[in-house]
């Protein structure tokens, strides 16, 4: 469901083709929300089924431009003033790491180590694109709240990796089940 609003919202901000809506969603909300080319212009064809969306300009090659139409506004709207009842998490590290009790001590000092690693990057990405912030003609400060989570986020995993890893040495391998 949060896909349909992903690009309802993206298409509110901005009208764009399927193409510019993937490129758009790739530098921004890709950063926090995956979705695949074939995920995405399938929800288009729904919002456009829903009336949410319309064809606001047709191009070369039979490309269509979409922008939002005042129902799919409302319906952004409707959505963005509910409380935020996320699903059950599904983290995937977490549960890695509950489970590295049936790993070696080098299994898991790699992963701890794979998650810092991998935090970093993401604060060198999430840096640049708030850098590259600095160079558009339109930003929002929601465009920078985003981003402020994403870095905190990721600070919040070396931290809890680095302690992890601190543990393990202090108590000389993983912890019994």
């Amino acid at each position: 469901m949060s896909l349909r609003y992903a690009a309802l919202g993206l298409l509110a901000q901005q009208p764009g083709s399927g193409y510019d809506l993937l490129r758009r969603f790739d530098r921004s909300i890709g950063n926090f929300w995956v979705a695949t080319q074939s995920q995405l212009y399938s929800e288009l064809g729904k919002l456009e089924r829903d009336g949410y969306i319309e064809i606001v300009d047709t191009g070369p090659r039979a490309r269509k431009v979409y922008s939002a139409t005042a129902a799919g506004r409302a319906d952004l709207a409707a959505w963005l003033d509910q409380p935020v009842i996320d699903t059950p998490p599904r983290n995937t590290k977490l549960l890695r790491a509950f489970l590295l009790t049936e790993a070696d001590d080098a299994v898991a000092r790699r992963f701890f180590d794979t998650v810092i690693t991998h935090a970093r990057t993401r604060i060198d990405v999430l840096t640049a694109i708030r850098e590259g912030l600095k160079d558009l003609d339109y930003v929002t400060p929601f465009d920078r709240i985003a981003i402020d989570h994403g870095l905190r986020h990721n600070r919040t995993d070396i931290e809890w990796a680095t302690a992890a890893l601190a543990y393990l040495a202090d108590q000389g391998g993983t912890p019994p089940a």
